[in-house]
């Protein structure tokens, strides 16, 4: 499903129990300097990740100090976090004149320890080439090095590299729990362009054998992926990011399943295979 752009005023825009994704929860709130906002979210944990500006986090009385570091946009700098626990109560206060923060969350239902992510803590992997039209660069705030300090959630951000290009190429999806070759994670993504005029195009193929949907994708379009095969790209001069969420419903590790019709472009994209193993 496709959201388009809209204020929506520090309130959810993917709620508990969503009926597209209801493994997800995703915010979007906008402060100004010495604004506060305070949330707590039942059943899923969560991660506070600026998008801009900087933020001081409290979590049930852990703090820490000036998350984020980014001013222009989501391409100066690198991103930040922290970890909040299942249902714990976590308070930001804005910093810097203005802070744009994204609050992803996953349903888990233990209660774990509250960390924070550090420019230098964020795992990087860089993958695919321009002659393939797939060059993009990944930086997994929750990645593979908090396995065991997470429960069930997956965020990242993710880059094309160099203007025009494809993005979750070839066409894979992860709607079904049958391990070892698929698991069941709903995700949830937003999405930026520069120049922020700039557009890109959303595919999803419900079913084998049949034409899916594509979505016009403009800066600031938010997707829930439910079901099907999710490729997209962006038009020729604009890069493209998106903001990442997984929320698996047995387990945290992501299985994609690549539609066998294109599988084999796996063998034609330079380092993919690093990028499959990075969401493990």
């Amino acid at each position: 499903m496709h959201i388009p752009p809209f204020d929506n005023q520090n309130k959810p825009i993917v709620d508990i129990d969503d009926s597209s994704v209801p493994l997800n929860y995703f915010n979007i709130v906008k402060l100004t300097k010495g604004q506060a906002f305070s949330y707590a979210v039942p059943g899923y944990e969560t991660c506070i990740a600026p998008a801009t500006g900087s933020v001081n986090v409290d979590v049930e009385g852990e703090t820490y100090d000036s998350i984020g570091n980014r001013t222009v946009d989501v391409w100066d700098g690198e991103p930040e976090g922290v970890y909040v626990p299942t249902g714990a109560k976590a308070t930001f206060e804005c910093l810097t004149d203005t802070a744009e923060v994204f609050i992803a969350g996953a349903r888990y239902d233990k209660v774990l320890d509250p960390f924070a992510v550090r420019t230098a803590d964020i795992d990087k992997v860089q993958y695919g080439s321009d002659e393939t039209k797939t060059h993009r660069k990944i930086k997994h705030i929750l990645g593979t090095k908090y396995h065991d300090k997470v429960g069930r959630l997956l965020v990242s951000e993710l880059f094309t590299v160099g203007q025009g290009g494809w993005s979750g190429f070839p066409p894979h999806k992860h709607d079904t729990d049958r391990l070892p070759d698929e698991t069941r994670h709903d995700e949830t993504y937003n999405f930026r362009f520069r120049p922020n005029h700039g557009f890109g195009m959303q595919l999803v193929q419900r079913e084998d054998g049949k034409v899916g949907d594509a979505y016009h994708l403009v800066d600031g379009s938010t997707i829930t992926l439910e079901k099907g095969y999710h490729p997209c790209v962006t038009g020729p001069g604009y890069e493209m990011y998106y903001f990442t969420i997984l929320g698996g419903l047995s387990q945290r590790s992501l299985v994609q399943y690549f539609q066998p019709d294109h599988a084999y472009q796996i063998e034609t994209i330079p380092g993919i295979k690093d990028m499959i193993a990075k969401f493990k």
